[in-house]
């Protein structure tokens, strides 16, 4: 059972991110390069919808704050658009992508999402919505593959926001793909309609990611 104090912690990291406050100056800046990492961890506690960052590429797994972390694409993850037209979202067959990919892969992050925490009732339907409101940086595109063949799930090149439902409980692996190298600022949102209230919660979390050449 989780104790009270971290509940609180929970609840006051809910609000800075709801109303947009900025997490203490000086917060040292955790670099993850290879491993698992829950990008958006989505809980509900305290009465507050939540989005952190699982850090999973050690043990214990660590709870942190989107805004104290670098995500390292490393060149490893760089390959080329297949000649395929269903990866067109891609961009132009043959050019330079960045993919963190959906299978694991030890030499790079394994980013994915979820929402294990989130208490079964809690949300009409079971369901939220995860929206991928900006990119800067480049294009990001993040989709999952299936026999050869892509589905997109969020794709910034063709315009923002983009918005998927989320059943709670849930924990899904995709691949993460970026066009060129550089940092790139990164804005979910999850939001959903609470089962006793009928009320709408929300939370948005940003988050940095370094693609390397």
């Amino acid at each position: 059972m989780r104790s009270k104090t971290r509940s609180l912690a929970v609840a006051a990291l809910a609000a800075a991110l709801t109303l947009g406050t900025a997490l203490p100056a000086g917060a040292a800046t955790t670099v993850l390069t290879t491993g698992h990492v829950d990008v958006l961890d989505v809980d509900y506690t305290a009465g507050a919808l939540t989005v952190q960052l699982l850090d999973g590429t050690g043990s214990p797994s660590v709870r942190r704050a989107p805004s104290t972390v670098e995500l390292d694409v490393l060149a490893a993850a760089k390959t080329t658009v297949p000649n395929n037209s269903a990866y067109g979202f891609l961009g132009t067959p043959g050019s330079t992508v960045w993919i963190l990919p959906q299978t694991q892969n030890a030499n790079l992050l394994w980013p994915g999402w979820n929402s294990t925490d989130v208490p079964a009732g809690t949300f009409q339907g079971n369901t939220l919505t995860m929206s991928l409101l900006g990119v800067s940086g480049g294009n990001l595109s993040v989709y999952t593959q299936s026999l050869g063949t892509p589905t997109v799930l969020y794709n910034s090149g063709d315009g923002l926001p983009d918005a998927k439902p989320l059943t709670t409980g849930g924990h899904t692996h995709a691949n993460w793909a970026f066009s060129a190298a550089g940092t790139y600022t990164v804005t979910f949102r999850v939001s959903g309609t609470l089962a006793a209230t009928g009320a709408t919660v929300s939370a948005d979390a940003t988050y940095t990611f370094k693609v390397l050449p």
